[in-house]
């Protein structure tokens, strides 16, 4: 088969591929990545390339996307056109997948106190599981007596008996390549040795490994958030709870789709999961050993691994199967799941180092949710508090120390910048905040850059700016009555122009369409009828909840009163709302370094009681009367005046 060269700009990465490979796939092996939110499929429009040189095979079918100037320019879908010359092309700013701005750290509503280190007891009960220190793997320095005529027990039931002095575990498992040259080991290091053990299950101790001398001084874990967009890896000392570094980036299974169901979509059609699985282990391989890198410390002196996702994401780093959970009756391989060597999943830590990964409740509401209840304290309290993410999809959670019921509404991407010719992620260049006065536009951008496009808190910016100048009206809809010099009709589809084309990165106007907006609000319709709906079914109003959280990166420069405006959260005491940050990664350091706490985490994740909103009649309604700004019933947001 004949091979060709493509040149990709402005990077100059040149590389060499059969006849047919498509632009995707090219990029791919270049080392670009590109933004594909739909996973090669060509229905979102976002991977746009620009040929400058030579002739490729495209879908006709594609021309949609682009507007007469663009194809006279050359510009084509990556996932759609194929090679069949040799090829220069030219990948504009938004169509990378660049580093976004990353929410790295959650907000502590009731922060854990662990004991001093020197002063760690571990008695069977304690009394408070979420301030309790005990690392669910702990290194434990021993000074064994030799043997004698008189105690002449086998060297493995000599560290256990000394084992169950120091630590609560009545018995203790240890795997046969830590037995291997034990004998030579214990009389080389005249039986004085460091255990590291696991928390297994109940009082069980597992004995991951065996070394001569002191050691644990060393000894560290990785609290993990495996978001559908981001990934971010805590490196903390399992000595003293403090967080030694941290990393993130971008989940590198979107080139596989933006969303959990295109990816599954691809998992289950393409007939493999393990492309997904190894995208996701790549993301945690490479964020630790920049850390350790960083920091100076080696892998092999860290020995766990607490992992936090929604229920996909957890069935992707394990090698589940996650065909079930899109399908009617959205049943997910597992919702508690077992501890596993990281070496089985290719992870590079400690080769006996363990995962443990934080448990899901449904298909729909997993482990992230979970962690963020445990960080919050949502089930620790008697006051009835309610826990909303939102992204693409949003997980909401109402409840106290008795009772939870949660569920998941799809938002779709509009929210995050997904769908919209100017949407974009937080990343270099995005809009991030907006106000209209007098018929000017002010904005702010991340990093002060020029403009390239908006991200979500832009967005929801822009929509209550539109209203409240009466540019749009209740129902989104454009008064092109008006003479505005920023809105323009295209294809019978109103725009507005929030940042001129001479003002922009890209050199092509910032904007926001009418049949855009109405995807925004259909988004915030989903999240606020979700919440609705939760409310209505365990026979409270809004203004009996004692707390409302908002978690992960979309909140982070969210407006709080646009949002209410807006609908997309209840109109209640903004005192009442705290935005809580990365709740997924607090909550899995926190079980990372509290055994009792991981254990709650189960037990809170069996009791939670999940309404599935598809099989949920009361849904649709609260759904259709929310398509509206904020909503179609006034009486539920007295305070917003457009």
């Amino acid at each position: 088969m004949s091979k060709y060269k493509v040149t990709f700009l402005p990077d100059n990465k040149e590389v060499e591929v059969e006849a047919g490979t498509t632009l995707l796939e090219a990029a791919e092996k270049a080392g670009i990545l590109i933004n594909s939110l739909c996973g090669g499929e060509g229905v979102c429009g976002e991977d746009r390339l620009q040929i400058i040189k030579g002739k490729a095979n495209l879908d006709p079918n594609t021309i949609g996307f682009f507007f007469k100037e663009e194809i006279q320019a050359g510009y084509v879908l990556a996932c759609q056109t194929r090679v069949e010359d040799n090829l220069t092309v030219m990948v504009p700013p938004k169509s990378r997948l660049e580093k976004e701005r990353i929410v790295t750290e959650g907000v502590a509503i009731t922060l854990p106190v662990y004991s001093e280190p020197e002063k760690i007891t571990l008695p069977r009960r304690p009394r408070d599981p979420a301030a309790f220190f005990e690392p669910i793997v702990t290194k434990v320095y021993l000074e064994l007596p030799k043997p004698t005529l008189n105690d002449n027990i086998s060297d493995v039931d000599r560290i256990t008996r000394e084992l169950r002095q120091k630590l609560r575990f009545d018995s203790f498992r240890i795997s046969l390549a830590c037995m291997q040259d034990l004998a030579a080991r214990l009389r080389g290091s005249e039986w004085k040795v460091t255990a590291t053990v696991a928390r297994y299950f109940n009082d069980v101790g597992r004995v991951l490994n065996i070394e001569a001398g002191d050691t644990s001084s060393r000894s560290y874990g990785l609290a993990v958030d495996v978001g559908t967009t981001t990934v971010v890896v805590q490196l903390v000392d399992l000595r003293t709870g403090k967080v030694v570094g941290v990393e993130a980036n971008h989940n590198l299974q979107a080139r596989y789709g933006e969303d959990v169901i295109s990816r599954m979509v691809y998992a289950c059609t393409h007939g493999s999961l393990d492309p997904l699985h190894k995208a996701v282990v790549a993301n945690i391989n490479t964020l630790t050993q920049a850390i350790a890198r960083d920091k100076g410390i080696s892998l092999a002196d860290i020995n766990a691994i607490v992992a936090a996702g929604n229920t996909t994401m957890s069935h992707f780093l394990l090698g589940l199967m996650p065909c079930a959970i899109r399908l009617s009756p959205y049943v997910p391989t597992a919702t508690v799941y077992p501890q596993v060597y990281a070496r089985d999943l290719d992870i590079d830590i400690n080769p006996q180092g363990i995962l443990e990964t934080m448990p899901s409740v449904s298909s729909y509401v997993g482990g992230d949710t979970v962690a963020g209840i445990l960080a919050c304290g949502l089930a620790d309290r008697s006051e009835t508090s309610c826990l909303i993410d939102v992204g693409t999809n949003g997980e909401i959670a109402v409840g106290n120390n008795e009772w939870i019921v949660c569920c998941s509404a799809s938002a779709g991407p509009a929210l995050e910048g997904g769908g919209a010719r100017s949407g974009m992620r937080a990343t270099k260049g995005a809009i991030e905040k907006i106000q209209i006065m007098d018929g000017q536009v002010r904005y702010e951008t991340i990093a002060r850059a020029r403009p390239r496009g908006i991200c979500g808190s832009g967005l929801i910016d822009a929509i209550y700016e539109l209203a409240k100048n009466r540019i749009i009206g209740p129902d989104g809809k454009f008064n092109v009555s008006t003479d505005n010099k920023r809105l323009l009709v295209e294809d019978s589809d109103p725009r507005y122009i929030f940042a001129f084309s001479g003002e922009t990165d890209t050199g092509q106007a910032v904007t926001l369409a009418e049949s855009e907006i109405g995807n925004l609000i259909k988004s915030k319709g989903s999240i606020f009828a979700a919440i609705k709906s939760l409310m209505d079914y365990i026979g409270m109003t809004f203004d009996q909840l004692n707390n409302i959280y908002v978690a992960g990166g979309f909140g982070n420069s969210l407006d709080i009163r646009k949002a209410i405006a807006i609908g997309l959260l209840p109109d209640v005491d903004v005192g009442k709302i705290q935005f809580i940050g990365n709740s997924s990664v607090m909550g899995a350091r926190m079980a990372l370094l509290s055994v009792p706490a991981f254990e709650k985490s189960i037990s809170v994740a069996k009791r939670m009681t999940n309404i599935e909103l598809s099989n949920y009649p009361p849904y649709m309604n609260e759904f259709i009367a929310a398509l509206f700004l904020p909503h179609t019933d006034s009486k539920l947001f007295p305070s917003v005046r457009y």
